[in-house]
């Protein structure tokens, strides 16, 4: 009998969902909420490039999540100590090792916001795009799992179950701002 493509870690009902922007999570919180799993949306990306690109899917992240009543938490935005984390991988291209430092990096402080939030489980919006590695993302999702005790990363592959085509529904339903980048200047300049 075949597995169904989206496994929850038994027992699951409160996750700490980082979220990258609206249009990536909306189809995942519509399946853990259909799923009796709550997610708490951690919107940490300081990687995105410039601040009014941030500020706009900030926004979007935020207004999906009061639409569905659901706690939102804005991740502090430090851009320059993001390039201090990646320097010297400006110039690698998308899913090198700049990416997976970069997932790495909004990973660990995802666990720690989790463990302070008493959350078990933390997972990604960043393995829903077609564009990321979902290996990295693991590795970098496990690494933070490490990194930071009493947590654990639910590496799942969000593109699954027909979540990829229910984005596309969901962002024109919701009438989302749906970018054309990763979010840093560098993955402007080397798409």
């Amino acid at each position: 009998m075949k597995q169904p493509p989206i496994l929850a870690p038994e027992g699951i009902r409160e996750v700490l969902l980082h979220a990258c922007c609206a249009p990536c999570s909306s189809a995942i919180v519509e399946w853990m909420m259909a799923h009796d799993i709550r997610p708490t949306i951690f919107y940490f990306n300081p990687n995105i490039h410039p601040l009014q690109e941030y500020e706009i899917r900030k926004e979007e992240s935020k207004r999906h999540a009061e639409s569905l009543g659901l706690r939102w938490i804005d991740g502090d935005y430090n851009h320059e100590a993001w390039l201090g984390c990646v320097k010297g991988l400006e110039g690698e291209p998308e899913r090198g090792p700049r990416c997976e430092l970069c997932f790495r990096h909004r990973l660990t402080v995802a666990a720690q916001q989790a463990q302070s939030l008493g959350l078990e489980y933390f997972t990604t919006t960043l393995a829903s795009s077609r564009w990321k590695s979902i290996e990295q993302i693991t590795r970098a999702g496990l690494a933070a799992e490490s990194a930071v005790p009493n947590t654990h990363f639910w590496a799942q592959n969000w593109r699954k179950g027909g979540l990829s085509d229910r984005r596309n529904q969901l962002l024109k339903a919701f009438g989302f701002y749906n970018q054309q980048y990763c979010g840093c200047e560098f993955s402007m300049r080397n798409p």
